[in-house]
């Protein structure tokens, strides 16, 4: 199994794509630590991981506050013996108009929310990786080099979190922490069912890939088990593409 005795940490694990990389990270053997702000939500993820024969413990940490994230971390290592990965699901609570029509608090509430709740997960997990001398933090959403009208300021609070990996990547990896970002162009499975538009979007979602389907859930499951797994470790400081040709890399 790729992750055979690793603790990882999902922010934002009831979530469609926190729960989808949570499961994948047990399924590789990973004692999974699922955090997130509503209970019942982490633990049906949970009662899965379980169900399927793998580990799995809930708490409820709001990842914007530092003193819960801190907590939270602190915890699981004490607990688990250190921390390995570090993955960041949260929602950015971003809302999407033109720049033109959009106020001034709803454009930086995503680029607030994102670059806050990143760097102090990311923090949290490295003051553990550190005396490991190793570790892996994941990134979600990084925004390839083209946008498209309407997005407020969700394309900026992407492209922040670039530069956060970037930085990150700088100074941790000396400690052996390697950081990186999954790009998906969009994932149709996580959209809710009661979405608005959510068939339109969907086939625009595929109609925009080169491939002609969208990531699922479990790619990317997977393939974040394989970036968090000692099978890359040479990556770091880079941006892992499963869009299908969608995001063209530069």
């Amino acid at each position: 199994m790729l992750l055979e005795n690793k603790v990882a940490v999902v922010y934002g694990a009831g979530g469609t794509i926190g729960g989808a990389v949570a499961r994948a990270f047990a399924r590789e053997g990973a004692r999974v630590f699922l955090a997130g702000r509503t209970g019942a939500t982490l633990g049906k993820v949970a009662a899965d991981i379980r169900a399927a024969g793998g580990a799995a413990e809930t708490a409820e940490v709001d990842a914007l506050d530092e003193d819960a994230v801190e907590t939270f971390a602190a915890a699981v290592a004490a607990r688990a013996g250190g921390i390995d990965v570090c993955f960041n699901a949260i929602d950015v609570q971003d809302v999407q108009k033109p720049l033109m029509e959009i106020t001034a608090e709803e454009f930086v509430r995503p680029i607030l929310t994102a670059t806050r709740t990143h760097f102090l997960t990311t923090r949290a997990a490295v003051r553990h990786m550190i005396p490991r001398g190793s570790g892996v933090i994941l990134l979600f959403g990084g925004g390839g080099p083209q946008t498209v009208p309407g997005l407020g300021g969700f394309k900026v609070a992407l492209d922040a979190l670039e530069g956060l990996r970037r930085q990150w990547a700088c100074e941790a990896g000396k400690h052996g922490v390697r950081v990186v970002t999954m790009v998906t162009g969009g994932v149709p499975e996580s959209l809710p069912e009661d979405f608005p538009g959510r068939e339109e979007l969907t086939a625009a979602l595929n109609g925009e890939t080169l491939l002609g389907r969208a990531a699922t859930l479990a790619d990317v499951g997977n393939v974040a088990a394989f970036v968090a797994s000692d099978l890359a470790r040479t990556m770091t400081s880079a941006t892992v593409n499963v869009s299908c040709g969608a995001i063209v890399d530069h």
